[in-house]
């Protein structure tokens, strides 16, 4: 991966909105069986709307009725899990890549002024 590559992921980071996100279970009249992407961790209590505030939703993996989001394999919870946490979990992946590569410059650049 170039540093181009890297800086392009980043840049989409930044864009996003701010984290952490949480993933939330949610219940309406109208999206029955919400799994939710969110800005406010889940609170076990299955919030019908107007009791969630929709504008804490960044995005939904299973809306059931009508069925607007509902992936065939059914892994509603685990694609929400994913998305959650790669907001948390890219940017420390980019860190940890710009540190390694650090190091190693630091290895080459050391090994170079002792040859």
């Amino acid at each position: 991966m170039t540093d181009e590559e890297l800086a392009d992921i980043e840049e989409l980071v930044e864009f996003t909105t701010p984290g952490p996100w949480y993933v939330r279970m949610l219940d309406d009249d109208w999206a029955m069986g919400l799994v939710a992407v969110s800005t406010v961790p889940d609170t076990g209590r299955g919030e019908r709307w107007p009791g969630f505030d929709h504008q804490q939703i960044v995005a939904a993996t299973l809306v059931q009725q009508p069925r607007y989001v509902d992936v065939a394999d059914e892994r509603w919870d685990e694609n929400a899990r994913f998305i959650a946490n790669a907001r948390q979990d890219i940017p420390r992946l980019i860190a940890e890549i710009r540190r390694l590569r650090a190091a190693l410059e630091g290895q080459a650049a050391q090994g170079a002024a002792t040859s």
